[in-house]
């Protein structure tokens, strides 16, 4: 049975991939801003969050993080039956929304401020180690 110091003796595990790579709930903020910018209905939300992206965004995660931010007062939703085919539920930004929308690029600078020096301490403490 291997303890939890098993790395010590040479057990170590390999990652494949560096931890993180993705702010957490990133598509949040870019879901409000998407929104901000238009009113919108989900499939045009889901061809904008994934441009650019390596991966596609989960749809079940869309409509998800949509049911909640409506049930939070940061978006609500009319039904578009003026288009043609089935009625299309659109979305829009709440004040509230655009509220939290500001919240999260305040944070987002903070975070990016953090990483910044983070790797500008990391790069001069391994300056001498790179070739």
């Amino acid at each position: 049975m291997r303890d939890r110091h098993s790395s010590e003796r040479g057990h170590r595990r390999k990652r494949r991939h560096p931890p993180g790579g993705h702010v957490r709930s990133f598509v949040q903020p870019r879901l409000l801003f998407l929104l901000a910018r238009k009113p919108t209905h989900g499939y045009e939300l889901m061809e904008q969050l994934n441009e650019g992206e390596g991966a596609a965004i989960d749809p079940a995660l869309l409509y998800r993080t949509l049911h909640r931010f409506q049930a939070d007062g940061l978006v609500s939703s009319t039904w578009d039956t003026e288009v043609p085919g089935p009625a299309r539920r659109v979305y829009e930004i709440t004040p509230e929304g655009l509220e939290y929308l500001h919240a999260w690029a305040i944070e987002i600078r903070r975070t990016r401020q953090q990483l910044d020096r983070f790797l500008q301490e990391y790069e001069v403490y391994f300056q001498d180690e790179r070739r």
